[in-house]
């Protein structure tokens, strides 16, 4: 259990799926973030945590961790007579699908959400594999980009169904935008720039730290919020520090109001290296946020450059800083692809949409019964 993408939209797909009369359980491998009691007090369908997350642990340990998670896996599938799986990582469809084949479980289906980078070449042709032997009845790609991943691992072409990420169309009042900024003691005339997503390698968060010394000398009352939590924070503040910029740059950590904290902002940026359709990024769109993102994973599929946002090279902080500068600068080009890029996000990733994808693919077999695995 962490707060993270993936995460977000199990809960929201299993909370549909129980509003449809479907009995759902919703499993995690780990509960890394603590949130195991947090999320079932929330939701009114079981969500488990089948093992406990511990770091700086022997191999051996974490190997014994591994199987009794496993086992409780089996014992829960073998006696809820689950008629469907959905499993959302990669790791978990290494250790979940061959559970939910042996269980029989009539319809097991697989997510790919992107590259994951320095992931051993073995597990991917491994889970390669395991879609095209039949341990998984289908996989979904989150975007074309994903799905031409999932083509070049050796997936079969006919095994992949792509369904877009979906976003609800959120409504945040003014007056709480405006509380944000007045946290913040921004000047009138201040900037606030956001991120939001785990503070790890892959999101880039580094590039962006690192572009923030040359947006603040045209744009010195710009402040940088990133929101998440992370391995990389303490190596992200110290950076903050040594480049002398870390009373412009505020660690949010894990916030439940992020999106208070994007309707606030002027600009929302998604530096990544690797993407598959980040929701962070589809959120902020549908606040009418103006965006910076890199040309990475299924993001050119939603952002279209200069159309309803800024697309730029992934790695690069002087253009993540030239792209965010220009947004800052013209208010009248922050208000036009803000405005377009909502309006994209409500023709073309509606959660209900969405939700109706992954209902064609797990229904068919469905008999009141289903099973979320992360």
């Amino acid at each position: 259990m962490a707060v993270g993408g993936a995460q977000k939209l199990l809960l929201q797909l299993a909370s549909w799926f129980h509003q449809r009369g479907c009995r759902v359980t919703a499993a995690f491998f780990y509960d890394r973030d603590n949130l195991a009691q947090e999320w079932q007090d929330r939701y009114p369908f079981p969500v488990l945590a089948l093992g406990r997350w511990k770091k700086n642990v022997s191999a051996v340990f974490q190997a014994w961790r591994v199987l009794q998670s496993l086992s409780r896996l089996f014992v829960l599938m073998k006696k809820e007579r689950f008629s469907s799986m959905l499993v959302f990582t990669h790791h978990s469809s290494l250790l979940a699908l061959p559970l939910a084949w042996l269980a029989g479980i009539p319809v097991r289906v697989a997510s790919h959400r992107g590259r994951i980078l320095g992931l051993p070449c073995w597990q991917e042709h491994l889970h390669a594999w395991m879609i095209n032997v039949g341990l998984s009845t289908a996989l979904v790609a989150v975007s074309e980009q994903v799905r031409q991943q999932s083509v070049e691992e050796g997936i079969r072409p006919e095994k992949i169904v792509v369904i877009p990420n979906g976003v609800d169309q959120p409504d945040i009042p003014s007056e709480r935008a405006a509380a944000v900024r007045e946290g913040l003691a921004l000047q009138e005339n201040g900037f606030l720039i956001l991120s939001a997503g785990r503070l790890w390698a892959e999101k880039g968060h580094v590039h962006l730290v690192n572009a923030m010394p040359e947006i603040l000398r045209a744009a010195p009352n710009a402040i940088l919020a990133l929101a998440g939590e992370g391995a990389l924070r303490t190596e992200l503040e110290a950076q903050a520090r040594s480049l002398e910029i870390a009373e412009h740059v505020r660690f949010l950590g894990t916030r439940l109001d992020v999106l208070d904290w994007m309707a606030a902002a002027d600009v929302f940026v998604l530096p990544s290296n690797s993407e598959g359709m980040p929701n962070a990024l589809l959120e902020a769109m549908a606040l009418g946020r103006a965006v910076v993102a890199t040309r990475v994973g299924g993001v050119p599929e939603v952002v279209k450059d200069g159309q309803n946002g800024l697309l730029v090279p992934p790695q690069n902080p002087s253009a993540l800083a030239s792209a965010i500068l220009h947004l800052l600068l013209t208010p009248q080009e922050r208000q036009r692809l803000g405005q377009n890029a909502r309006l994209m996000i409500q023709q073309n990733f509606e959660i209900e949409k969405m939700r109706q994808q992954y209902a064609a693919l797990l229904e068919p077999r469905f008999h009141k019964r289903c099973h979320v695995q992360d």
